[in-house]
């Protein structure tokens, strides 16, 4: 059941030119998320449509978001600072099976695909796995939270023009080291999600995905945010990126 609070906010961080963390004091939201769901955000009067941001970190009461400017919204949320109060409903969407990891699952980020895979992280050291994490990026001014990953376990930083980490994609890594994993988890564009769902299968260790689509309305009701899956029949049926995800099964996706 998604919660509507009213949130302080505690704390405002760049992370770089486009790049922002909330932290918020959301205590009925922190107790109730979980790894891979996320929150839909007010942002102003004008703005009609909330925004949905992932769950970067949940808890003591505290939620962190990390998002990224694209629009008049996304902008206005980065422009509050500590003590101004937000409207969040949440925790949304379908989030990651925390029970089908194994012992050493890998957590893969790439880009504004990153925040999300930190809870997970730490959720999953929690349950007494031992995790590794994959994180992709631009360039060396375009990474984040690697420290907050490093704390957790092996972590791996790729960077597309080879500026900071492994020159490569996420894709790359990942082959090097899928002996060492038992089930993969990422969240970044359809492309690297394909990629690495490609690889985990051929390695026969399970893949979740979450799906980076733009949502309108946030709760089904809508069709912006529909994807392609694989019915038992093998027809495709469509369903809803919010409701029925983020995460799904990678083999239940239509790539």
């Amino acid at each position: 059941m998604s919660i509507q609070e009213l949130c302080t906010v505690r704390e405002r961080q760049a992370l770089n030119s486009t790049m922002f963390a909330l932290t918020l004091e959301a205590p009925r939201i922190s107790a109730a998320a979980q790894p891979g769901q996320f929150v839909h955000i007010a942002c102003g009067e004008a703005n009609l449509l909330r925004r949905p941001i992932s769950i970067c970190q949940a808890q003591d009461g505290l939620l962190k978001i990390v998002f990224v400017v694209k629009g008049e919204g996304t902008k206005w949320l980065s422009e509050r600072k500590a003590g101004d109060m937000l409207d969040l409903l949440g925790p949304q969407g379908h989030g990651f099976d925390m029970d089908a990891l194994g012992a050493r699952p890998v957590f893969i980020g790439g880009g504004i695909g990153v925040p999300p895979m930190l809870l997970t992280m730490q959720t999953a050291r929690a349950n007494g796995a031992q995790p590794s994490a994959i994180l992709g990026f631009r360039n060396r001014d375009a990474v984040i939270l690697e420290e907050d990953f490093q704390a957790l376990g092996t972590t791996y930083v790729a960077t597309d023009d080879g500026s900071y980490g492994i020159h490569g994609f996420v894709s790359d890594v990942l082959k090097a080291h899928i002996s060492e994993y038992t089930s993969v988890c990422c969240c970044g564009p359809k492309p690297m999600l394909r990629a690495l769902a490609s690889i985990a299968e051929e390695a026969g260790i399970p893949c979740q995905v979450s799906m980076e689509e733009r949502m309108g309305c946030g709760i089904g009701a809508c069709l912006v945010c529909a994807c392609a899956l694989k019915a038992k029949d093998g027809e495709t049926r469509y369903g809803h990126v919010c409701k029925d995800g983020p995460v799904f099964d990678s083999k239940e996706v239509q790539w």
